[in-house]
């Protein structure tokens, strides 16, 4: 195990036991909560060619207060069991957080996708879902998957093909894994919505005067300088989204390659479709390449927004951040003595357990739009629309006014999918800011906003538990 997992890990329990001491919840229900109930640690033969291959994987189920539990796949070289849960712990406290009623879970498998063509990962994906049907790890009311970092869409209809043919006939089967293609049961939005919901929580904070205040800044996004560390996924929808909607200035980017600079502003449509064509971010337009890759940490902004893996600010590079907000888009991008000197710095490091929940908010709305049956929209979207019209219509006759088709569409316009899908993650995003900076804002002896997030989930899993009266 590398010392960068092992910091993960401990850095989830120290944040935990740390949170923990400043409620008044009894030490056995603490402990309860905290630990993982299920870890499914497997081994698997998958024939490669004319070679058979042994894959090493896990599912972890962290809590069972609410069912099903849910949380990602990560396919990668350096999955390990500790890894998988302080990721599954992770999920536990993010759904509690946006309200989202399930059980934190995660999985992983242990292989680098770069090595294998596409027929291969199929065998190995389609070989781990039949592993998990097999031992009742996997199913729409007891345990929901989704992407994480080395998984996509792709991979999550292979599950669900699997998982249909395993359970023949099962009418809720499209629930049992969330990510999925919009046309096999997907969601509109669920591809942008980790990232979407990195620049509400951002927004919000900005928008918070209390909180600008305290960290010397103007309020508002527009202006922003921002530095992102990854162009994947997260990061890429993070910075075009921050830059379309709150006018952010996106003045660097770090990705594997390396790490550019441009104090003026860098184009992130633009750059991603130079990335896809040259396969590097590197000699980007206007752009300086920074000598050492890892010096993107020590960059000087307004908001630093590391979007990568887990413990890429850690004890020995803490020092050198020269931001006044550190936005966790990533898993565990922080360890725990990383984050003890920045708070002494006088930064807000958001945490990720709040900042990057949209991923599984809108995977909340793919599994109850699978449930249900029905894409989100299609009953009230004419409804509204032609209702809008008449509405207009009347106003117009009455004022002699007149609009242009433009102004009219914009008026009457029906709420499709992706719209509700963007307005619920907007609700859950801003009520759970909200919620968590009340009691950042107002408790004497939280001393940092991921304190106030561990409060505010330890708040509602605990009274889940006593409700129940027994722990399950």
């Amino acid at each position: 195990m590398s010392h960068k997992q092992d910091a993960f890990y401990a850095s989830v329990i120290r944040n935990f036991d740390k949170a923990a001491a400043l409620t008044e919840y009894p030490s056995g229900l603490l402990e309860q909560i905290k630990a993982c109930n299920a870890v499914y640690q497997m081994k698997f033969p998958v024939k490669l060619g004319d070679n058979y291959e042994v894959i090493e994987a896990y599912r972890v189920q962290h809590s069972h207060h609410r069912l099903p539990t849910k949380g990602g796949i990560r396919f990668s070289h350096l999955v390990n069991q500790e890894e998988v849960m302080a990721l599954a712990s992770l999920m536990t406290f993010k759904c509690a957080i946006v309200d989202v009623p399930f059980g934190g879970a995660k999985g992983g498998v242990k292989v680098s996708p770069r090595k294998y063509n596409a027929e291969q990962l199929e065998k190995i994906t389609r070989r781990y879902t039949v592993e998990l049907v097999r031992k009742n790890f996997i199913g729409p009311g007891i345990d929901v998957p989704a992407p994480d970092y080395g998984t996509g869409p792709r991979e999550m209809a292979w599950i669900l093909d699997t998982y249909q043919q395993m359970k023949n006939g099962e009418l809720d089967s499209a629930g049992c894994v969330t990510g999925k293609p919009v046309h096999q049961n997907g969601i509109r939005g669920r591809t942008e919505a980790t990232g979407r919901g990195v620049y509400y929580g951002l927004r919000e904070l900005v928008n918070n005067k209390h909180a600008m205040k305290e960290l010397g800044l103007d309020i508002g996004m527009a202006g922003k300088t921002m530095v992102i560390q990854g162009l994947g996924n997260v990061g890429s929808y993070t910075g075009l989204i921050s830059q379309e909607e709150g006018d952010a200035k996106v003045i660097a980017i770090s990705e594997i390659e390396g790490t550019i600079l441009d104090k003026k502003g860098l184009d992130i449509k633009k750059l991603i479709a130079y990335r896809k064509e040259h396969g590097s971010i590197l000699g980007f337009p206007g752009s300086k390449t920074l000598e050492n890759r890892d010096d993107w940490v020590g960059i000087e902004c307004d908001i630093l927004v590391p979007a990568a893996l887990e413990s890429q600010i850690h004890k020995d590079n803490a020092a050198d951040v020269k931001t006044k907000i550190v936005a966790e888009a990533a898993n565990g991008p922080v360890t725990a003595d990383a984050e003890e000197i920045l708070v002494k710095k006088g930064v807000l490091v958001m945490a990720d357990m709040y900042l990057n929940a949209g991923g599984v908010t809108v995977s909340y709305f793919e599994w109850l739009k699978n449930l249900s049956h029905i894409r989100f929209g299609r009953m009230s979207k004419r409804f509204d629309q032609n209702a809008n019209n008449n509405l207009v219509d009347m106003v117009l006759r009455l004022t002699g006014k007149t609009l242009s088709q433009k102004e009219r569409d914009l008026l009457t316009k029906g709420a499709d999918e992706v719209d509700l899908v963007r307005s619920g993650l907007e609700e859950t995003m801003v009520n759970s800011f909200n919620q968590i900076y009340e009691i950042y804002a107002s408790r004497d002896k939280v001393k940092d906003f991921r304190s106030a997030a561990f409060i505010s989930a330890l708040d509602k899993v605990a009274s889940d538990y006593m409700t129940l009266g027994v722990f399950p």
